[in-house]
């Protein structure tokens, strides 16, 4: 675990919607360690290209975007040029064009290293979507989560509910779908579990029960 000078990490890899960065949260709390929702940060990217209107064709303008990121984790606020935009990153928009400057290789590169340096003492938890292959493939655990199109859907659509907004969940579904495939067969840091990943699928499973699994797996494994 050079790369991560001896620091404990665990993984927790998988596409939108099947309670990742729930486990994540939760894992935090029964290990005491930091978090990393790189999630976010891509959220963050995307929100400065939609702020500033940087073309999705313009790979120059977002990599020196992505080198400068002016994004601040603090108290479970996420902050862009001192603005809390915790909630903004979290729209269907924003997170479609995430994953479309995901997809670009330089864009990766760029936001790399920044993603390493989260990796301290006592450990971190890293919720994302190629975590456990690409940032940190000598993690000490790596989670996959997964669970059907339909059920991903339909929690997102009562997330929304909840936040007083009325979604289709048709459309949802098609976005999830569109957004998985494309994920899936990116060229580079494609959405796909390490080799050495433990897979839950969430379908039918509580956020306890997940959380119940994967105590087990760390236990296994002697953290």
């Amino acid at each position: 675990m050079a790369e991560t000078m001896g620091v404990n990490v665990i993984t927790v890899d998988g596409p939108s919607g099947v309670g990742k960065g729930t486990l994540a949260k939760l894992l935090c709390e029964y290990t005491g360690f930091h978090f990393l929702d790189s999630g976010a940060i891509y959220r963050t990217l995307a929100f400065g290209v939609i702020e500033k209107g940087i073309e999705l064709y313009d790979v120059p303008g977002l990599v020196a975007l992505a080198t400068e990121l002016p994004v601040v984790f603090d108290a479970g606020q996420v902050l862009f040029e001192d603005k809390d935009i915790s909630r903004l990153i979290r729209t269907e928009e924003v997170a479609a064009i995430a994953s479309q400057v995901a997809a670009i290789p330089d864009v990766r590169a760029a936001l790399l290293q920044r993603q390493k340096n989260f990796a301290e003492q006592p450990g971190l938890v890293a919720d994302g979507r190629d975590m456990g292959t690409v940032v940190f493939p000598q993690a000490k655990v790596k989670l996959f989560l997964t669970a059907s199109a339909e059920v991903r859907a339909e929690r997102r659509v009562n997330q929304l509910k909840n936040q007083g907004v009325t979604a289709n969940i048709h459309q949802i579904t098609q976005d999830i779908v569109e957004r998985d495939a494309r994920d899936s067969n990116r060229a580079v840091a494609p959405l796909v579990p390490a080799n050495d990943a433990f897979v839950i699928d969430t379908s039918h499973l509580s956020i306890d029960q997940v959380l119940e699994k994967a105590k087990e797996i760390l236990q296994q494994r002697g953290m």
